[in-house]
């Protein structure tokens, strides 16, 4: 297993430089994130160096976080604003040498949504073919993430296979599929030939995923046997220390 150390919820009380730093010590072989604009790319790049992890991918930024902005990119009226996040994301991603963007969607919904949506796809992945970059979409589960617009596996499958984007991918969250429909190992296996990356916490109070109704220990070996040769991005929220909390990692080693 190849796992990957998520610094929007591990060591996010340090500087970014630092928590790369602290991924490595830990065992991690990459390292992602979510909003590193406030960090200096400079100081990011040279830590991935001299650590020698691979900085998997960062978010576009939510908005007006205050106003309850979650993302953009699906938001009828704001299509200037959703450019001009996908636009800072690519180039950040550049200049640090990231694999993929994340683009949010953001909390909406209807067919003029959809149509937004599947616009700003098309211009994230041509500025991201630019650059060698991938995008992912994720799909967020309703009752975390109550409104927003990508909320089913079903729905962001169908929008990659229209497109037919070969940029364009699917973050597949075993937290929000699990909480949305389950079926973890069979669902991972059907949109297999779409996933770009696989992310994992405990469920449903996403900490370490040693607890809660899902079997890591399990399922990481089967979702290699089925195809996936990528790196496992653990985003949970640590129940105390982050260090405290990494027996799974060395469980499944």
């Amino acid at each position: 297993m190849k796992f990957s150390a998520n610094l929007g919820f591990l060591w996010n009380d340090l500087p970014l430089p630092d928590g790369i730093r602290a991924a490595k010590a830990a065992g991690f072989q990459a390292v992602e994130c979510h909003f590193p604009y406030d960090q200096n790319p400079q100081a990011v790049k040279e830590a991935l160096d001299e650590t020698g992890l691979p900085m998997l991918g960062i978010n576009t930024l939510r908005g007006d976080v205050k106003q309850g902005d979650f993302g953009l990119a699906a938001i009828p009226g704001r299509e200037f604003e959703a450019r001009k996040t996908i636009d800072l994301a690519v180039h950040y991603a550049d200049m640090i040498g990231a694999k993929s963007v994340h683009v949010m969607a953001g909390n909406v919904s209807g067919n003029r949504a959809m149509g937004v949506y599947k616009a700003n796809m098309f211009y994230a992945a041509e500025k991201a073919a630019e650059h060698r970059l991938n995008i992912l979409i994720e799909p967020l589960n309703p009752t975390s993430n109550p409104g927003y617009f990508l909320n089913s596996s079903g729905v962001a499958a169908a929008i990659i296979q229209e497109l037919r984007l070969p940029n364009l991918k699917l973050m597949f969250d075993c937290f929000h599929i699990q909480m949305i429909e389950g079926n973890l190992l069979n669902r991972a296996k059907e949109l297999m030939p779409i996933i770009g990356h696989i992310q994992f916490a405990g469920v449903p109070d996403r900490h370490e995923p040693s607890c809660g109704e899902v079997n890591y220990e399990w399922l990481f070996p089967k979702l290699v046997e089925a195809g996936y040769d990528g790196y496992f991005g653990a985003e949970y929220r640590p129940k105390t220390t982050v260090e405290a909390g990494l027996g799974w990692m060395h469980a499944n080693k």
